[in-house]
C-alpha cells in the first residue's frame, strides 16, 4: 500500500476579538522558477484528492484526444468549476448545441450554481437545481466532444476504464510525474486522481512554462485571458488571475488552490478541514515567499470575522 496522508500543520488562526478561538491545518509546498521546493509545510509528498485543481490538466487530455475547440473562452470553460452566471449558462448551451445534444447528456448532476449572487437570482425567480448549472458542466461538455471527435461512446464517459478518461489520467500522469495513488468519484461524478502537492505545483509550473502554441500553453493562455469564464465574477482564482499578471489559478473542493507563474514558480496547498476561508490566507503567505506582492493580495492577506455586523477578528495565517 502507498503512502497515506498524513495531515498537516498549523496554516492559519482564527482570532475573534483578540482571543484565538481556532485554528486550521494543512499542508503547502512552493516550488522555485525551475521547480525546486523552497517553503513548506505539512505533507507534501503523500498523494490527496486535487478536485477541480486538475481540470487544466484533464483539458489538455482533451485536446490532445481531438477535442474540437480552438476558441479560448471555450477552452477555459471546459476548465472552469464556473459560478453559474448568465455567460456561463449560455456558454455551455452553445457547447452542448454545437454537439446536437442537451443537457441531459450531461453526467454532471443537477444543482444551483456555486456562485451566490447566480444561486439566489435563480431561487428568486423560482428556479431549482439543473445540470448545466452545476460547475463543473463546462468540463462535461468538453468531455461530451471529445468523445464526438474521437469516436468514442458517450454512454459511460465518466467512467474510470472509458477511453476518455484514461487518457486524462494519462495527461495528469505526465504533467504531475507522479503514478495517481488513487482513484475516486468526484463531486460531478467524473473520476478524480490522487497526486501529491508537489506533484500538482510542479504540474502548473509546467503548464505556464510551456511553449507558445503547444496545447499546455493553450490552456494556461485561455484560462488566464479569461479568468472570469474559469471562476466567476467574484470567484477567488478569477481575482488572483485578474489582479496578478500572468498568474494561472484554479481552486479544488475541500480546501485545494494550486498556483504558477512563470519565471517565478508555483504553489499548491490543501486545508485539511475543506474550509475556503482560510486557502487564501495561507496562499498570499506562500506567493510572498516568491516575490510576489500584488495589490489584489491585500484583501486576501486576512479574512475578516464579524460580530454584530462589524468586523471583530480575522482568519489570518500562521506559516
Amino acid at each position: 500500500m502507498g503512502k497515506t496522508y498524513e495531515g498537516g500543520a498549523p496554516l492559519a488562526e482564527v482570532v475573534r476579538s483578540g482571543f484565538v478561538e481556532g485554528m486550521h491545518r494543512g499542508s503547502v509546498v512552493v516550488l522555485d522558477a525551475v521547480g525546486v521546493p523552497v517553503a513548506a509545510a505539512g505533507d507534501v509528498t503523500a498523494p490527496i484528492f486535487p478536485r477541480s485543481a486538475s481540470k487544466p490538466l484533464q483539458a489538455i487530455g482533451m485536446l490532445r484526444a481531438g477535442l474540437p475547440l480552438t476558441d479560448p473562452a471555450d477552452l477555459a470553460l471546459v476548465s472552469a468549476s464556473h459560478a453559474g452566471e448568465e455567460f456561463h449558462l449560455a456558454r455551455v448551451g452553445a457547447l452542448l448545441d454545437r454537439a446536437g445534444l442537451d443537457a441531459s447528456a450531461l453526467h454532471c448532476p443537477p444543482d444551483l450554481p456555486v456562485g451566490a449572487a447566480a444561486r439566489e437570482a435563480v431561487l428568486r425567480a423560482g428556479g431549482g437545481p439543473t445540470r448545466v448549472q452545476m460547475n463543473c458542466s463546462g468540463k462535461h461538455s468538453g468531455m461530451l466532444l471529445t468523445c464526438q471527435a474521437a469516436g468514442w461512446p458517450l454512454d459511460g464517459y465518466w467512467r474510470p476504464e472509458h477511453p476518455l478518461q484514461q487518457r486524462l489520467r494519462a495527461a495528469i500522469e505526465e504533467f504531475t510525474d507522479e503514478q495517481a495513488a488513487a482513484v475516486g468519484v468526484d463531486g460531478c461524478g467524473a473520476p478524480v486522481l490522487a497526486v501529491s502537492l508537489t506533484g500538482l505545483a510542479g504540474a502548473y509550473l509546467r503548464l505556464v512554462d510551456a511553449e507558445p502554441g503547444s496545447v499546455p500553453r493553450a490552456v494556461a493562455d485561455a484560462m488566464r485571458a479569461h479568468p472570469e469564464i474559469v471562476g466567476g465574477t467574484r470567484a477567488d482564482d478569477t481575482r488572483l488571475m485578474r489582479g496578478v499578471p500572468g498568474l494561472l489559478a484554479k481552486v479544488g473542493a475541500e480546501g485545494v488552490i494550486a498556483v504558477g507563474l512563470p519565471g517565478v514558480g508555483a504553489v499548491a496547498l490543501k486545508i485539511d478541514d475543506g474550509a475556503d476561508r482560510a486557502r487564501m490566507p495561507v496562499l498570499v503567505s506562500a506567493l510572498r515567499r516568491l516575490g510576489v506582492d500584488a495589490p489584489v493580495q491585500t484583501e486576501y492577506a486576512e479574512v475578516p470575522l464579524f460580530g454584530g455586523g462589524v468586523p471583530v477578528g480575522a482568519v489570518r495565517p500562521l506559516w
